[in-house]
């Protein structure tokens, strides 16, 4: 029995093996007709994370009435998101269960495994844990997918910050020479002395709450940016932010003699590329006692309508180098653009996290 393309309507179907599966292709628009029980099995056999794929019976929501036919039954197909949540398009007959998918969909629909478990992850509810944390604590709780990797250069960086700033916080000589010969100080670097503070003023912290801040933010962007840019890449891009940020807060008060210490320009990079490479994921906001999932955009708009505030409202005695964050974030906005393809050519899942048919629950 020679089966009519749904798609093109006049042209016919070949067999096809796909995933060890013999299914119907039209050679022509690259489409495939499914029977019943067979897309379930070509993406349990799929390399996609799950052996046990059970997509035909678990679709999203019934889109409308599709103006194909079915290949077996020539009656019309009906039109269903592929899962809640992925917003792909799959056309189904309700008569004998068979599935067409356009070519263009496939690869996405071998991924769909992923992107389900992504989503399990990605959709948590804000429960009391959470709220308990958050009020006591005024740290945003991420909503993101796991790293695939152990994030040990982000957990290096922590380890060094913690250990430097115990070696010298608990004795105000201490303080006053690690600050006086490490802290960054614009008139200096302007005259061309210490200008390894360049540096090292990212290892220093002011207090307590500033390391605790700062590396909090540190472990919840790094472990993902890390994995998705590699160890030595994410390293040496996260120094960058940090000279760049050095540089903003130099050129913005060239003559101020106030020590800068801490690592929140170089962070502020990375808010910069984890808001345009990670979309997907949430943080939360707490308002008094609201708390309310907000995607990664608005988290960082309202952080740096902060800044730009601070600085228009400082007389710069505030003690915060609202520059070196916007600088670091303005530098991590260039790193972001200029390796966001690079970064998604080398991590599919991202890169389908990324696209228009996820769509998060917040």
């Amino acid at each position: 029995m020679n089966l009519t393309c749904p798609s093109c309507q006049d042209k016919y179907l070949s067999s096809y093996e796909f995933h060890h599966q013999e299914v119907d292709n039209c050679e022509t628009c690259g489409g495939i007709w499914f029977d019943n029980g067979e897309l379930n099995n070509a993406l349990s056999i799929a390399d996609n994370g799950d052996d046990n794929v059970s997509t035909e019976q678990t679709l999203g929501h019934h889109i409308k009435q599709s103006n194909r036919q079915c290949a077996h039954c020539e009656c019309h197909l009906e039109c269903y998101y592929l899962m809640d949540g992925y917003q792909i398009e799959v056309d189904v007959c309700e008569a004998c269960s068979g599935v067409w998918i356009d070519h263009d969909e496939l690869h996405k629909v071998i991924e769909s495994p992923r992107i389900k478990s992504a989503l399990a992850e990605l959709n948590k509810k804000i429960n009391a844990k959470t709220w308990i944390f958050q009020f006591l604590s005024q740290m945003p709780v991420e909503y993101n997918v796991k790293p695939k990797k152990t994030p040990w250069v982000t957990y290096s960086l922590v380890l060094l910050n913690v250990c430097i700033f115990l070696l010298y916080h608990f004795n105000i000589v201490s303080i006053n020479n690690v600050f006086e010969h490490f802290s960054l100080r614009s008139d200096r670097v302007i005259q061309g002395a210490s200008i390894w503070a360049l540096l090292s003023h990212m290892y220093l912290h002011g207090g307590v709450m500033h390391l605790a801040g700062n590396m909090y933010f540190l472990v919840i962007i790094g472990d993902n940016l890390e994995d998705a840019l590699g160890k030595i890449k994410f390293l040496a891009l996260y120094t960058l932010c940090g000279f760049g940020a050095a540089a903003f807060q130099i050129a913005a008060d060239p003559q101020s003699s106030i020590p800068m210490v801490g690592a929140s320009g170089a962070i502020a990079g990375l808010f910069a590329m984890y808001l345009l490479w990670f979309r997907h994921a949430s943080l939360s906001l707490m308002i008094i006692i609201y708390q309310k999932k907000v995607t990664p955009q608005i988290f960082f708009a309202i952080w740096l309508i902060i800044n730009i505030a601070g600085i228009v409202l400082s007389d710069g005695s505030s003690g915060v180098a609202y520059w070196a964050h916007i600088g670091g974030f303005v530098i991590g906005l260039i790193i972001a653009f200029s390796y966001k393809n690079s970064v998604m050519g080398n991590n599919p899942l991202l890169q389908l996290l990324n696209s228009d048919e996820v769509k998060i629950k917040r």
